[in-house]
């Protein structure tokens, strides 16, 4: 857990800088509960009760980079820790050492610890959620398989992705040959994950457009799963990750693995999104980033082992492996923590906009959803004119805004003199009938005195070819 605190707290603000995805959060987070509950009805519902969690945290705490990405840090540590506890339990408490170490230094688990996302808090309540299913499956009662539910529904409802833990889990149930009374008590438990996570997954289908900038799965994607699926299955193979022998006369004891537990957790939720991904593209690898709490138990396991093989003493061979690790992660590590490390950042082009754009009297996005830049930093835009704004984000109940009709913009665009568009570096997006409109009308009565491209967004600024700006007709 101090390594996993140490890893977030490490460059947490990433040079002052914030990504589009975060820049979502940011608005919805200063959005009144009710203003949240509309917006979500629109957009974003998947991500609805992170938004709640995070307006209560800035509303206690205030709103900076700092409080943005601190709960993913201690979600993050927390699973850390949790993973080390449920290795010690089950193959000792050197495996539980150096599994929680392995968690803490995966790549995919460091970037999303300093993210505000709920990716982390997911991972949390997942390895939370395996936690009890071991405690349920060796002492099965009410309470134990109620707690689990509960686990497995806040990580469903924080992102429903995380119902591949269901599976997951009915895998190992079925790989220990679990008992009727068990099986019995995870079935009713899961039914009422599902009751409760079934309303969000249907009506998040609704918003299915918001996903529709996933590409299908390339090979190397699919290669990159499943050679992570395959070193969890061949450490899966290891002495360690067995169950001890135990009676099963009394249906009282079920032994249980590690292996069992930690491999299907790393590869049903992989191999799941992928299957999915060959008719619907949905995978995204911080989707299924809790998959990595099965590869950390297992490589905890095969660090043990080979500390046995070389007559070594486990503390020794884990913390140098752990050095080392560290060690040969430290370039991405430092690449991680820089502004360039996202695809975006929105407050470095709201900084531009300050300098570059004095004087404009209007501001265009191109495409609509780069209109966080000013949604996040105001001040930056202090007097310009949303060209194209009919209905504000909040009053729309979206995260973007409702543009006018093409001819609209048109006109407004006339009656300005000095133009900011805020757009994406690389081709022109030409998607929609508005962003037509506006470049050209841009190209036909605007000329370009600046453009500038800096971390994934650019800024450019267009003067009217006259000098002055056009009557608008009412």
């Amino acid at each position: 857990m101090l390594l996993a605190l140490f890893l977030g707290l490490w460059g947490i603000e990433r040079e002052h800088s914030m990504w589009r995805d975060e820049a979502a959060t940011w608005q919805a987070a200063h959005r009144s509960m009710g203003e949240i509950l509309h917006m979500i009805g629109q957009v974003d519902l998947v991500h609805g009760l992170y938004y709640a969690v995070m307006h209560v945290n800035f509303a206690l705490f205030g709103d900076s980079l700092v409080t943005l990405r601190l709960p993913s840090v201690l979600a993050a540590a927390g699973a850390c820790g949790l993973t080390a506890l449920l290795a010690a339990r089950l193959a000792g408490r050197w495996v539980g050492r150096a599994a929680g170490l392995a968690l803490a230094l995966m790549p995919a688990v460091q970037e999303h610890a300093q993210e505000g996302r709920p990716y982390a808090f997911v991972l949390f309540f997942v390895v939370l959620s395996t936690s009890l299913l071991v405690s349920a499956v060796q002492r099965p009662g009410r309470r134990r398989w109620t707690a689990y539910a509960a686990a497995v529904l806040v990580a469903a409802l924080l992102n429903w992705m995380a119902l591949f833990t269901l599976a997951a889990h009915a895998v190992t149930l079925v790989w220990i040959r679990a008992d009727r009374r068990r099986l019995t008590g995870w079935a009713r438990a899961a039914g009422a994950v599902l009751a409760g996570a079934l309303p969000l997954v249907l009506l998040s289908r609704e918003q299915a457009a918001q996903v529709a900038w996933i590409d299908p799965v390339a090979w190397p994607t699919v290669l990159a799963a499943g050679g992570t699926v395959g070193v969890a299955a061949l450490c899966a193979l290891l002495p360690l990750t067995r169950a001890a022998a135990g009676p099963r006369g009394d249906g009282r004891d079920v032994p249980l693995g590690l292996g069992a537990l930690a491999l299907p957790l790393c590869a049903v939720p992989q191999l799941g999104l992928l299957g999915i991904s060959l008719f619907k593209p949905l995978y995204v690898t911080r989707y299924v980033l809790f998959s990595y709490a099965g590869l950390a138990l297992l490589l905890g396991a095969l660090t043990v082992t080979f500390a046995a093989r070389l007559r070594a003493h486990p503390g020794t061979v884990t913390g140098l492996t752990a050095c080392a690790a560290l060690l040969a992660l430290l370039p991405y590590e430092v690449a991680l923590r820089t502004a360039d490390s996202r695809v975006d950042d929105v407050l470095s082009a709201a900084d531009h906009v300050a300098r570059a754009g004095a004087g404009a009297d209007g501001v265009l996005y191109i495409p609509a959803a780069r209109r966080d830049t000013s949604l996040v930093s105001p001040g930056a835009f202090d007097g310009m004119t949303d060209l194209a704004m009919a209905q504000g984000p909040v009053d729309s109940g979206t995260l973007k805004g409702i543009e006018a009709a093409p001819h609209a913009i048109t006109r407004a665009m006339k009656g300005a003199r000095r133009i900011v568009v805020i757009s994406d570096p690389g081709p022109r997006s030409l998607c929609s009938a508005r962003d037509r409109a506006k470049w050209h009308t841009l190209e036909g009565d605007f000329v370009r005195r600046s453009d500038t491209v800096e971390r994934g967004r650019r800024v450019s600024v267009y003067e009217r070819r006259d000098g002055q700006a056009r009557p608008v007709p009412r």
